[in-house]
């Protein structure tokens, strides 16, 4: 079955060169000029949602990302931005998108972060399906059942917070997530911490996984932005 697409651009050049280069990878893409007439569509059943940030019509496409998280959870978000300013990428994160391109870009780029959100998306629905399943990266293995990392075979002791912290990033590898992200979603809405909260806890982490802390292999660090877990999943 091919996967559905809603695409929000208002520059029509623009939208014609996602729409036909996404159509070559055999997806559907519905394509929509303003935020307004968009807002209408969240409701329908599509499998990720591509907006631009500056969007005439009243709904700029940060509000268009923040309505659709509050219906689907899931969906995975690409926010097409001309902007490259710190301030605007976390704001796009912070309102629910899962990941950026900025303009120009190129189709190659497009097409590879579409397939990896997609990927993502698929595999996370297959193991609500059938249970979380454990990760394995290289010589990292995370299980969700026992609650146990070992890194090249040896047991890494983690407090409960390092290792939902561990998780949560390792589940979704390649999504970049601010630091408040990680504080409501790792902490809870209620904490009251700062960014620091996060910083020390990744730094614990990365000197408990990581060979050369300094030189990080699977937590790194998006410099403005946040922080993102690298690597596939072998299974």
């Amino acid at each position: 079955m091919k996967a559905k697409i809603l695409l929000v651009e208002d520059h029509a050049d623009i939208a014609n060169l996602v729409g036909i280069n996404l159509g070559m990878m055999d997806y559907q893409v519905d394509a929509y000029p303003d935020g307004r007439q968009a807002s209408r569509q969240l409701h329908q059943d599509y499998d990720m949602a591509i907006f631009d940030i500056m969007l005439p019509g009243g709904i700029d496409g940060l509000s268009l990302c923040r309505q659709l998280r509050r219906i689907n959870e899931d969906i995975p978000i690409l926010m097409l931005t001309a902007k490259s300013g710190e301030q605007d990428l976390v704001m796009g994160l912070e309102s629910g998108a899962d990941d950026y391109l900025s303009k120009p870009f190129s189709v190659l780029e497009l097409q590879a972060r579409v397939k990896a959100l997609l990927r993502r998306y698929h595999r996370h629905h297959q193991q609500q399906e059938t249970g979380p399943a454990p990760i394995l990266v290289d010589e990292l293995a995370i299980d969700p059942a026992t609650r146990l990392v070992h890194v090249a075979e040896q047991l890494v002791n983690l407090t409960a917070t390092e290792f939902e912290l561990l998780w949560h990033m390792a589940s979704q590898p390649g999504r970049v997530f601010s630091r408040d992200q990680l504080l409501n979603q790792v902490w809870g809405h209620r904490h009251d911490g700062y960014a620091h909260t996060v910083n020390s806890t990744v730094n614990r982490l990365r000197s408990k996984l990581e060979l050369d802390p300094a030189q990080p292999k699977w937590i790194h660090t998006v410099w403005g932005v946040g922080y993102k877990f690298a690597g596939e999943h072998s299974c």
